[in-house]
Formats: structure tokens, sequence, C-alpha cells
């Protein structure tokens, strides 16, 4: 751990001293083809076509001096990749220690930055075991503990981010979904590791164990953060080439099936469509739940205990009509769970653990999931800890593929936290006060009714609040065709929401918002503070007496009107590829604006 920092010091400024001689070098070759190009991505796409080429020409040629005069050198080659991040010169020190000898493969350098991250993240792992240990601080040691969950996570999503990229035959690069899934998985790794990071922010007594978590996660942050913009950007030029080596293998998403304006997204199968469809009266249920003692289980959490681990098959659980006062979690070894109840007002999965009742806002959620491909049908889900607990999570969802479907959500602060990956939430209704719908994750609120509470004297409310960090992350809140409404009165000044993170992205669209909500629209997350102006705040084509632009908030990153082909990007179909995996659930859905 230590030789490696020191030769990682070592190499500082390296990029620094040759940056202007390779820049001279390629400008002759690039200047007929492109007139107006960054530096960095002028560099890239010349040299993964001198790859390209000098890898065809290896397989035709015997001499191994022609062939070296068409290929790169592996210093090229990786200070190209390199390039497109942050940090080029941590990116650069760090693969060059760790490729082998030859190695200029793009795909095969971002597949190495990525176990570089994995090396580093697994390094400090035992940490917040071993602190909380040594903790008697009953608040610190549970931020802790979150911190173990949130990173053993972090592993296993760079594990299977890994694996993603050794399943392609011939070496080649993922296929368009894959790439997809490798974007949202490593923006779900920095989520993660921020998470840890969120939970000392709640107290005032743990600066010394922050600085801790923070140092150690540092490299792993920084080197997630590289293999993120790598994703971003060399997968993605390479997929605009026309070069035969690597194109035949880059499929692209198939149209999603559509019925009319609505239609189902592609990410969910039939079956699972005929279960969202499908009146609960004609479905095959796996597990039945019933207070009354007339199904296989008492409670939702006995019947979650008998989910199979790490299943690839739909499991169905029934729930019946009752008030199920219970904390569920559903954990990542416990994938495509299927919860469906007799309504969202008949079926009330209910809580009340509370940051003001001792518990971290992370453990709060009344329902938690992580496990992959999670859906829910017709049940309401609440924290009855009311507004002077201050934090108080009804629902967390870190599921990717996750769907809600004529669900609720009741709560004040931090109602429904879309914690991390891909999720859809279909013709729901959500309840709150300050923050009640955050997250870091890429999701989208279709037809759902949107209900502000009245919240603590003194105290205003705010709808959402965005936490991306990383600028290259693929997420962000997208709310279309929804209605923002009081429920009951409400007096508090109300916004649409604040950004959480510098790099926080929201948009609503085609919505219609009442007259609560504050001629400025937005807040500020520090008070008379602009946010940084890397955010990214949108509004489109929305409706009602809250919906006026002409006194609205003037942010840099803040854009009252976005256009057509700003707005279609946050869609289902773009924005969380819903036309690949929601088709198959069942949920109607609106693919496009």
């Amino acid at each position: 751990m230590n030789s490696f920092k020191d030769k990682i010091n070592s190499f500082k400024g390296y990029d620094r001293v040759t940056a202007e001689q390779e820049r001279l070098q390629y400008r002759k070759k690039a200047r007929k083809r492109f007139a107006i190009i960054a530096i960095s991505s002028l560099l890239l796409i010349i040299i993964i076509v001198a790859a390209v080429v000098g890898t065809a020409a290896s397989r035709k040629k015997d001499s191994s001096s022609s062939t070296s005069s068409n290929m790169m050198s592996q210093t090229d080659a990786i200070k190209a990749v390199c390039s497109v991040t942050q940090d080029p010169s941590t990116c650069f020190t760090s693969l060059s220690l760790a490729a082998d000898p030859g190695t200029v493969d793009p795909k095969q350098l971002f597949q190495l930055s990525m176990k570089i991250a994995l090396r580093e993240l697994s390094n400090v792992s035992a940490l917040p075991g071993l602190l909380a240990a040594k903790e008697n601080n009953t608040m610190i040691k549970k931020v802790l503990e979150d911190c173990q969950e949130t990173i053993d996570t972090a592993i296993d999503l760079l594990n299977s981010s890994i694996t993603a990229t050794q399943k392609n035959a011939g070496g080649d690069i993922p296929s368009q979904d894959k790439v997809d899934d490798l974007k949202t998985w490593l923006s779900s790794v920095l989520t993660n590791m921020e998470t840890c990071l969120d939970g000392f922010d709640e107290l005032t007594s743990a600066s010394k164990e922050k600085e801790m978590m923070q140092l150690a996660l540092r490299n792993s942050t920084l080197l997630t953060s590289n293999s993120l913009a790598i994703a971003n950007k060399i997968i993605t030029i390479l997929q605009h080439f026309n070069i035969p080596l690597h194109r035949r293998l880059l499929g692209f998403p198939s149209k999603p099936s559509s019925d009319g304006a609505t239609g189902f997204p592609a990410w969910v199968s039939s079956k699972d469509r005929k279960l969202l469809q499908d009146n609960s009266s004609t479905i095959s249920f796996d597990i039945v739940v019933a207070q009354d003692g007339t199904g296989n289980e008492r409670s939702i959490a006995e019947a979650i205990n008998k989910v199979p681990l790490q299943s690839t098959k739909r499991f169905v659980i029934r729930v019946k009509a009752g008030k199920y006062i219970e904390n569920v979690v559903i954990d990542k070894k416990r994938q495509n769970v299927m919860l469906i109840g007799d309504g969202m007002g008949a079926t009330i999965i209910s809580g009340s653990l509370s940051f003001g009742g001792g518990s971290t806002t992370f453990r709060s959620a009344t329902f938690a999931v992580t496990g992959s491909g999670f859906m829910a049908k017709d049940i309401g889900f609440e924290n009855t800890a009311g507004p002077e607990k201050h934090q108080a999570v009804a629902v967390r969802v870190g599921s990717d593929h996750a769907v809600f479907y004529n669900c609720r959500f009741d709560g004040y602060q931090d109602t429904l936290y879309a914690h991390s990956n891909r999720q859809f939430y279909r013709g729901c209704t959500i309840s709150g006060t300050i923050d009640f719908i955050f997250g870091n994750a890429a999701v989208v609120f279709q037809s759902c009714n949107i209900l502000v509470r009245q919240p603590m004297t003194n105290q205003q409310n705010t709808v959402t609040a965005q936490g991306r960090t990383d600028c290259g992350q693929n997420t962000g809140i997208s709310v279309l065709g929804c209605q923002i409404a009081a429920d009951k009165t409400v007096t508090a000044p109300t916004y649409l929401g604040r950004p959480w993170k510098p790099c926080a992205v929201t948009v609503i669209m085609k919505t219609e918002i009442g007259g609560l909500v504050s001629p400025a629209g937005w807040l500020e997350w520090v008070p008379k503070t602009p946010p940084a102006a890397t955010i990214f705040y949108g509004e489109y084509q929305n409706t009602g007496a809250g919906a006026g632009i002409g006194q609205r908030v003037n942010w840099t990153g803040y854009y009252p009107a976005i256009d057509d082909a700003m707005a279609e990007k946050y869609t289902v179909g773009s924005f969380i590829q819903g036309g690949e995996w929601l088709s198959d659930t069942g949920v109607q859905f609106t693919l496009g604006l």
C-alpha cells in the first residue's frame, strides 16, 4: 500500500512535462480531419485509430518492425485514455504501474482502471469495523456501521463492472446496454462512498472519524472517478467510429414496445409485465403474507427471509390488506423480488425510526431495498415519526432497475431516499416537507402526485434535493407529467428543490405546479449562496399557478425553459434506458416527452 502511494507520488507532474510535445506531434495529422476540438479528444481519437490500424496490420505482416511502426507506445495509449479524466496524472501513474508490458488496448486499460480502484477500496474495507469496535459513542458507531454496508456494496458493484467487461467475446468493448450498466454501477460506487461520509455530517462530534474515513476513501474515490470518466468518454468515442473490428459487437438498444401514447419499457420481462398489469386474483404467488394467519407468513420480514439468495427468477410476494408495523430490509443478495399489495391505502408498511429518535438517516428507512430488479405494486409505505423528529425515511432504494407502480410514500423530512442506480415510479403518491425526494439515483417520476405537507414553524418545504457529486455520474431526478400540490393547507414557503451536491441534476417537465410554490421556484442549499455553476436544473413546459418562470432564480446552471432536445435526455427512454428494461415489467410508461 505504501509502496504504491510512493510510486504514485514519484510520477507527479509527468503529464505537464510532455503535454506540449504530444500536442505538436499530432497537430499536422489532425488538422485536416477536425477543425476545432479539445486536445484531449484529438489525441484520443488519433491514437485509437492508430491502435486499430496497428492491430490489423499485425495480423497481416510477419515483420515485427513493420508492426511496431503502426502500433502506438504504451505510454501514448495510457496518456490518451487518461486525458479524459479529472486527474490525468494519477490515472497515468496508476495504470503505468499496473499494466502488463505492451498493453495498449483502451478496453483493457479501462478494465485495469477498475481493478485498481477495487484494490484500493478493498484495502480500506475493514476500517469502519475496526473503528466501530473501539467507539463508545453510539451514533458514531451507527454511522460507521452504515459505512461498512455502503463500502461493501461499492465493492460488489466494482466487481460486477469488471465481470461485465470480461464477458465480451474477443476482448472487444461492451455492447451499448453494457456500457449503460457500467456507467450506472460506477456512478453508484461513488454514491455509496459519499453516503458513508454524509452520515458524519449529521453529527456534531465525529470530525476525527470523518477525517479518517475521508482520507481512507480519497484514493478509491479518485480512481473510480477516473474509471467513470473513461467509460463516459473513450467507449462513447469508440462507438461512433466506423471500425469493423469493434463495431460488429456494438449492439444498440432495441425499440421498446408501445401501446398508443404509452408503452412498456423493455427492461422488464413479459412475465413481469403481466404481473404488473393483471389483477392479483389471477397471479400465482410464491408466498402470501396475511396478519390474520390466512397466508404463509404473518410478517413481510418473515417472507423476505424465505427469498432464495442470488436468484435470477422472479419471486412474488402477496401482502394482504393491513398495516404492517415493521422495518423491512431486502439486501443485495435477494434479487428480483416483487411485492403486490391490495392497494396503496389498504396494504401499508409502517415504521417510525428517525434521526431525532437516535437513528441515522440511512438506517431510518421503514423499507429499504438494495437487491436488484425489485418491483412493488399497490402498496403504501410510511414513516410516522413526524416533522419534529427531522430526518425520517419511509423508503430507501438502492436497487438497480427498481419499479414502483401505484404505490404511496408518506413522511415529512426525507420521505423517499432514491439512493442510487436506475429507478422508475409510475402513478405513485409521495408526500413530505423538507427534501422529501432526495438521493443520487437516475430516477424518473411519471404521472405521480407529489403532495407538500405543512412543516414545523419557521421551516420551508423543498420537494427535491439531488446529490450528484461527480459531474460524470449519469444520475439525477426527472419529474415528468406529474402534479405538485398541497396536501391540505400549507402556509410554509415551498420550493421545487435545492442542489444538495455540486453537480446536482433536477428537471421538472410537463408537470402541473400548484400556486403554493414560490415564484423563485428553487432554493439555495446554503442560504444566500448561489450553488456551484456545475449544477443542471431545468424546467420544461410546466403548467399551473406556480409554473411561471418570470421571477425564477438566476443561478448559473439553472435553465427556466430547456429546449426539446435537452428535455428528451431526461425522459424514460434516454435517462434510465427505460426502453431496455421497463417493457418487461408491465408498468405503463411514456418513453419520451
